[in-house]
């Protein structure tokens, strides 16, 4: 999608049908995460322990990724380091040449998407299948996801239907569970005819070189164990010290995602396969990935690293339910992808952290209490040098008001004159400035009394 971002907004925004799915299923997503967590004592308390852990191994990430590129290599894996996606791509390619592998399985990986894994393998003349239902249905369709967790949250059974039939011959159905088998039938021949499995990483576990994968479909089980190798794609941010912090993620990330006590498949991978091992891949290679995370490591905004990728802020958030993920024209869309875009992507996206109302439902329902609103602040902050001189002349007189009681009060007697109200008690219109900033957002029309005068009334009529 092109555009600038209130553009893509706009266009978001006139979607009825898609902006329609997306509501009901992240309100769906609320409720049932709101229910999950009530179930869990001391929910809050392992929160903090969660935030804890995150900020720990932060702070210590040479420390614990050395740890754990040791340990990977102490239980026969491979450890490679890419810099940035160039290198990620040309090494899992390079891989694949040397050893003539022409079909990879590819479980759902966040990491992948943003270094356009998929593209770079093909180009080499590797195919790619994702095996996740919802990346499946992606591929086929040729569309881009539009949720961490949940890929085609903007799709309805109608959709995947059409694309069903159109791309692999079978018969029209909205049945979900018709269609499942149908995907299933045909990645199972996918699977039998595999030679490398490619996957992502939920957790490094430094002290024992573990993998932790989390999967709901079983094919993260199968992408790890039946092709000959396996390669798993990890940021540096995803390590965490000790199997013993495991349980802590474990019982948090399912039920912040969609509401699920635990996911369906924890996968834990230590190595490749042993002589005694019924099945696993013969070769593991872990590619350790930078790709500009060392930059925001030591910068004012490194408490993104903590993110877990549950995605519960994309559910909580009122501008995601009512623009969807396109609309951010990144692979991590959402509150937390408003900050990590612009962060690992640059200036083009400097505009992104303003795609928030900062009602803190984000912070409220981060697993990890990462602090979204303040830090998306201070990113604003960092790039309002780039807002049109208009928008910044407007920004400095709203802070003069703000901090003089006589400007605030004349600033009170002025939107009460030219705030147009629709008879609702909402304002849907406003001259120059203030007519384009109502096209997209609620303003409550000015009380006709103010606070301080009705005040002064009471004191009076009680006098």
């Amino acid at each position: 999608m092109s555009g600038g971002l209130q553009d893509r907004m706009a266009a978001a925004t006139r979607d009825k049908r898609v902006i329609g799915a997306i509501r009901l299923a992240t309100w769906r997503k609320v409720e049932k995460r709101e229910t999950a967590l009530a179930s869990l004592p001391h929910a809050d308390d392992l929160r903090a322990r969660a935030a804890q852990i995150r900020r720990h191994t932060i702070e210590h990430l040479p420390r614990y990724l050395g740890q754990f590129a040791e340990r990977v290599a102490a239980a026969g894996g491979h450890v490679h380091f890419a810099a940035n996606a160039a290198v990620a791509c040309q090494i899992i390619t390079k891989l694949a040449a040397a050893r003539t592998l022409r079909l990879a399985v590819k479980s759902k990986s966040m990491t992948s998407e943003e270094i356009h894994l998929n593209a770079a393998l093909e180009a080499q003349g590797v195919q790619v299948v994702e095996t996740d239902l919802g990346e499946f249905i992606v591929q086929i369709d040729r569309d881009r996801p539009s949720h961490i967790i949940t890929p085609i949250i903007h799709k309805d059974r109608k959709q995947v239907a059409e694309a069903m039939v159109r791309e692999l011959g079978c018969e029209y159905s909205e049945d979900p569970q018709v269609l499942s088998m149908i995907a299933r039938h045909h990645l199972r021949d996918i699977f039998r005819r595999c030679d490398l499995g490619i996957s992502g990483v939920n957790f490094g576990i430094a002290e024992s070189g573990t993998l932790c994968l989390i999967t709901n479909e079983g094919n993260g089980r199968l992408t790890t164990t039946r092709p000959r190798v396996h390669v798993a794609l990890m940021g540096i941010e995803k390590v965490i010290p000790r199997l013993t912090d495991l349980p802590v993620f474990l019982k948090l990330i399912s039920r912040a995602s969609g509401g699920q006590a635990m996911s369906v498949y924890t996968t834990l991978i230590t190595g490749p396969r042993k002589p005694s091992d019924r099945d696993g891949p013969e070769e593991l290679h872990v590619v350790i990935m930078d790709n500009g995370r060392s930059g925001i490591l030591n910068g004012p905004a490194a408490e993104v690293l903590n993110c877990i990728r549950c995605g519960a802020c994309l559910n909580a958030c009122p501008v995601y339910r009512n623009t969807g993920g396109h609309a951010y024209d990144s692979v991590y869309p959402g509150p937390i992808g408003a900050l990590i875009t612009p962060l690992l992507f640059g200036p083009a996206h400097a505009e992104l952290p303003r795609a928030s109302s900062l009602c803190g439902a984000c912070k409220v329902a981060c697993p990890v209490n990462i602090d979204i609103p303040a830090l998306l602040v201070r990113l604003r902050h960092l790039s309002r040098g780039q807002q049109p001189w208009s928008k910044r002349l407007l920004m400095q007189l709203w802070s003069r008001a703000m901090s003089s009681p006589t400007l605030y009060r004349w600033g009170q007697y002025l939107l009460r004159g030219i705030v147009a109200d629709d008879g609702t008690g909402w304002a849907t219109r406003g001259p120059g400035p203030l007519g384009a900033w109502t096209t997209q957002r609620d303003l409550l029309r000015p009380a006709a009394r103010s606070f301080r005068e009705r005040w002064r009334e009471e004191l009076r009529d009680d006098a």
